[in-house]
């Protein structure tokens, strides 16, 4: 069986990943419903706030399984103290602030608004890549991103008025879009500080230490803002029986393919697998939700795809001048960064 599973190739198992976790989203939203339908006292323990909290568990429960020997106290001990600084910034981005306004975005607005919006984030890396680390990419890649931020910006622009629009600077935006984009913004951040100030951290002890911080954060602020009976359902039955089976497929299905597919893929590959993640993300939330494009997604979308089509051209072309090398630790932190599936 082990040679079977080892003669998959590992792009194989990256679109795997990408697809489970591109469904994240819709499996939430359809088990927040379903809690919605079986309240506890009038309360719903599938609470976004639970899956949320319940699922940074399973995930800390398969980052020390997988990445158990990297977790020692020697290790934590060498990690200098201004790094703690950068890896606590990137806890608080990435592991609680992020998810935290995309679960809050996916309570207001629609699966797809939240997927295309979020593709904003590799234009921002790119962006700040370049300016801040001086990093060197050719015209075609450059054009992706801009065409992409475009898609995204007509996404949420062309939407149709609803009760929670809200201006932002003369712009009319909805709650959910604008609690998305700061989500995406947030992982962007993250990721910079991850290339400036982690790079000699071992791969499983920061993304470990980064839940970790991530998840006592999220407990913290929920806490103190909605005080501690907001967590009265967290070990509810109920809301256990759904998150063993959310964890099991969206968290440790998801996870391992990726590690799997990462072993061998290149980094054209990975970059390929990840461009799928928007029109998974799409087609989950019409065959879980049946949640129909609207135009503006459709319109929105379609530029988007423009863009990740110029992207990929320009990763291939890079790939060309050079052979194509397996994905290096460095990245392989970055992409961890960016998971949605927790």
């Amino acid at each position: 069986m082990s040679q079977l599973l080892n003669r998959i190739p590992g792009r194989t198992y990256l679109l795997l990943a990408i697809i489970i976790f591109a469904a994240s989203n819709s499996v939430t939203r359809k088990l927040t419903d379903l809690g919605a339908q079986n309240p506890i006292d009038g309360r719903n323990p599938i609470s976004f706030c639970n899956v949320l909290f319940v699922g940074n568990l399973c995930a800390l429960a398969v980052l020390f399984l997988v990445y158990r020997q990297q977790c020692t106290v020697e290790n934590l001990r060498s990690i200098p103290g201004k790094t703690w600084w950068g890896l606590m910034g990137v806890s608080l981005l990435s592991g609680a602030l992020a998810p935290s306004l995309i679960f809050m975005a996916l309570d207001v607005t629609a699966v797809n608004n939240v997927v295309l919006i979020g593709r904003i984030e590799p234009p921002l890396i790119l962006a700040l890549s370049i300016l801040i680390l001086g990093d060197r990419v050719n015209v075609w890649v450059i054009a992706g991103a801009i065409v992409s931020f475009v898609g995204v910006a007509l996404t949420i622009l062309l939407q149709a008025p609803t009760a929670d629009m809200m201006d932002a600077g003369g712009l009319t935006i909805g709650t959910g879009e604008f609690m998305a984009a700061g989500g995406a913004i947030a992982l962007a951040i993250s990721t910079i500080i991850s290339k400036v100030t982690l790079k000699q951290i071992p791969l499983g002890l920061f993304a470990t230490i980064r839940t970790t911080l991530g998840t006592i954060v999220f407990f913290i602020v929920v806490l103190i803002l909605y005080t501690p009976t907001h967590f009265i359902d967290v070990f509810s039955p109920f809301l256990w029986q759904w998150m063993l089976v959310y964890g099991a497929i969206i968290v440790v299905g998801g996870q391992l393919c990726w590690f799997t597919g990462l072993k061998t893929a290149g980094a054209a590959d990975v970059s390929l697998a990840s461009s799928f993640s928007p029109i998974a993300g799409i087609l989950a939330a019409y065959l879980i939700l049946s949640e129909t494009p609207t135009a503006a997604q459709y319109i929105g979308g379609s530029i988007i795809l423009i863009g990740i089509v110029l992207n990929q051209i320009g990763v291939f072309r890079k790939q060309e001048s050079a052979p194509e090398p397996l994905v290096s630790p460095a990245k392989e932190m970055d992409m961890e960064v960016g998971f949605k599936g927790i």
